[in-house]
């Protein structure tokens, strides 16, 4: 299911700091034409591919429901 464009909300997440510069060199190298990439439309894509993959591993590829509540910091949730 595509959604309409929504605004775009500030995130803060924590990623391994190699992850991070490579990813910060992605976004310079490509820049420019034809790519015209930035990091925030690198995570936006690496996101989307993501969810695609889960959706189809985990939820037979359909949207997984809205959650209700909002996700709290801490260790992860043990299966």
């Amino acid at each position: 299911m595509h959604r309409r464009p929504s605004p775009k909300v500030r995130a803060t997440l924590y990623l391994p700091e190699d992850l991070l510069d490579e990813a910060r060199d992605a976004a310079v190298f490509l820049a420019g034409y034809p790519a015209r990439l930035t990091l925030t439309g690198l995570a936006e894509n690496a996101f989307r591919a993501e969810l695609e993959r889960l959706k189809l591993l985990y939820n037979g590829g359909q949207d997984f429901p809205p959650r209700d509540a909002d996700l709290r910091g801490g260790r992860p949730i043990a299966a």
